[in-house]
């Protein structure tokens, strides 16, 4: 096959330019800036900045707040991933035997991918809302049971349902499609051998998923640390009494609420670096059991 190639250089620069532009405007100038302020003393209402090294750092890690968040967001970050991906998983699985009306189930749990982040915490907070919420009958039985409002667990809970709810359309498309991708002629064959359909689940087409578990894995551990904030914002607001301050949350809360800045600066780059160690260990251990075919 012939390689396609630009007679003139300048349209190739011409078609990746929009793209180098946003990357550089969205991406790279914002985590420059991140880095320089975190080094920095950032004043609130501007007026230069002063260089203080790893100074904004130590106050960072020296404040037991700021562990409690990273505490909370590993709770939600494994919380949120093993029961979207269980959950994903098991709706994949029963779509993918043609049950009756599995066209509807699989289009209509492909929807709340494209719902928001925030939409999701509105609703969720009507649902768990102890007032006036489905879950507000718990407390007609046993009253003051439920009220995520005063109770740390239970607002970790919440938050951990809704985050898990909005991650489970994204893992449940890549999991059908991988269990669509099996051969049919093993699954049949399993069965004729007598093996049943739980059996031929765990023996046959689990080991045949690793691939897609462990891309999923990386992604919605990725996104329970990054893409949290919508969902936190308008589900609990951080409490009660903190306990849903996730590090994300935590940044947004500091710099525009606190207008610590570059204390803010300080704990997205430590976020950062949290992320990119969990995805090398992830890689470097964990990819170890994946089977590729």
């Amino acid at each position: 096959m012939r390689r396609a190639y630009f007679k003139f250089s300048w349209v190739a620069m011409a078609l990746l330019a929009p793209q180098l532009l946003i990357i550089f405007v969205f991406f790279y100038w914002p985590s420059a800036q991140a880095v320089y302020w975190a080094f920095t003393l950032e004043q609130p209402w501007g007026g230069g900045n002063t260089w203080v090294g790893f100074e904004n750092f130590r106050n960072v890690l020296s404040d037991p707040y700021y562990w409690a968040s990273v505490r909370v967001s590993v709770i939600y970050a494994l919380g949120t991933t093993a029961l979207a991906m269980v959950m994903a998983m098991t709706l994949a699985v029963f779509v993918d035997r043609q049950l009756a009306g599995y066209k509807a189930y699989r289009v209509a749990l492909i929807w709340p991918y494209a719902i928001a982040a925030p939409a999701v915490g509105l609703a969720f907070r009507f649902v768990f809302n102890p007032n006036a919420g489905i879950l507000s009958y718990v407390n007609t039985v046993a009253p003051g049971l439920w009220d995520p409002t005063q109770s740390a667990a239970q607002a970790v809970l919440t938050v951990v349902i809704a985050g898990a709810w909005k991650q489970v359309a994204y893992s449940f498309i890549f999991f059908l499609a991988a269990l669509q991708s099996i051969p049919r002629s093993l699954t049949e064959a399993a069965a004729m051998d007598g093996a049943r359909p739980l059996r031929r689940i765990w023996d046959l087409q689990l080991p045949l998923l690793t691939p897609t578990i462990f891309f999923l894995l990386v992604i919605n551990i990725t996104d329970s640390f990054t893409d949290s904030f919508g969902i936190v914002d308008t589900l609990t607001g951080g409490g009660p009494f903190r306990a849903t301050d996730l590090m994300v949350y935590k940044i947004y809360a500091d710099g525009f609420r606190g207008f610590d800045y570059s204390g803010a600066a300080a704990q997205s780059i430590i976020l950062m670096l949290l992320v990119m160690a969990l995805t090398f260990v992830q890689f470097r251990y964990v990819e170890r059991r994946v089977h590729y075919t």
